[in-house]
């Protein structure tokens, strides 16, 4: 899905990011422009961050629940 229209950048971007290494929200305005135009997609683009850098914190990007077994 897109999340920044200004930049055409959709959320496997903000993934792929966060996977090469991306670590900071600020980072990730840097290097793809997400929320620099009109910060309309900030919110989304924070979400979409937020949960990548979560899930490449667990191991094997297991959800949540998947842990306490």
């Amino acid at each position: 899905m897109y999340v920044c229209i200004c930049n055409a950048l959709t959320d496997r971007d903000i993934r792929a990011a966060v996977a090469e290494g991306t670590s900071t929200f600020a980072d990730l305005r840097d290097s793809t422009g997400c929320s620099g135009c009109c910060g309309n997609c900030e919110d989304v683009a924070r979400a979409v961050f937020d949960e990548a850098v979560t899930a490449q914190s667990r191991p094997l990007g297991l959800p949540l629940f998947a842990h306490a077994a």
